[in-house]
């Protein structure tokens, strides 16, 4: 299965084509933004596509042509404003899904926020509440398409090394902890290494399609939680 993956150069991204050249079922097309950013795929035997997630419809459509499956993992980062929230999280990722219509690629793999519904966007931060806003409305249009799609929401992201174990539900419970604060953020942590991890065992599992889920830090090895959803 080849693998177009949209923000490769992304902190998900890097980890996500690596471990793609890694699988026996899988190769990546990793789309990048500028020539500067290929040495690192081009190590790992992956494909290249320059692509601005800013340019139109047609340009990403080109770089999907002969892929199997879409991987949306690109996002604005959190030092942009609003505006860069509007024209990467939301129009780039309905680009992206647009632009795998248009080259007959029924996966569809979108990385999204935590949760995305109407109570996350009212109890979001002012600070937040635009990129979680963006990730609502690109979920909601994925889900209106005829695509193969899985959406995974993980937790708060971390750079530790992952551990292969996660926790996986389409809604978690962790309520108990406090809404706001360090306890709640404790609770939903999640290495972005082990994202790429569920990524990686989502496009191996026809199971995903049609689904959404949370991920966080758990005890489950990554392919038995992804196989269980």
């Amino acid at each position: 299965m080849k693998v177009l993956v949209a923000g490769a150069n992304g902190q998900i991204g890097k980890h996500l084509v690596k471990f793609i050249q890694e699988d026996g079922n899988l190769e990546a097309r990793a789309m990048i933004r500028s020539e500067e950013q290929a040495p690192y795929f081009n190590g790992l035997g992956a494909e290249v596509a320059v692509v601005d997630l800013q340019d139109d419809v047609d340009v990403i459509a080109k770089a999907a042509e002969g892929a199997d499956a879409v991987v949306f993992t690109a996002g604005s980062g959190p030092h942009t404003g609003p505006d860069k929230t509007l024209m990467i999280d939301l129009d780039g990722a309905v680009k992206t899904i647009e632009a795998a219509k248009r080259a007959n690629v029924k996966r569809f793999v979108m990385v999204s926020s935590f949760s995305t519904d109407r109570e996350a966007i009212q109890s979001a931060p002012e600070s937040f509440a635009p990129y979680v806003v963006a990730k609502h409305y690109a979920d909601e249009w994925l889900r209106s398409t005829d695509l193969d799609y899985t959406i995974v929401h993980p937790g708060a992201l971390t750079n530790d090394p992952g551990s292969s174990r996660v926790e996986l539900a389409e809604k978690l419970d962790v309520k108990e902890a406090p809404e706001e604060g360090d306890a709640y953020m404790e609770r939903i942590k999640v290495p972005r290494e082990d994202i790429a991890r569920v990524i990686v065992a989502t496009l191996n599992s026809p199971s995903t399609i049609g689904k959404s889920f949370q991920v966080v830090n758990g005890d489950t090895p990554v392919q038995e939680a992804v196989e269980s959803i």
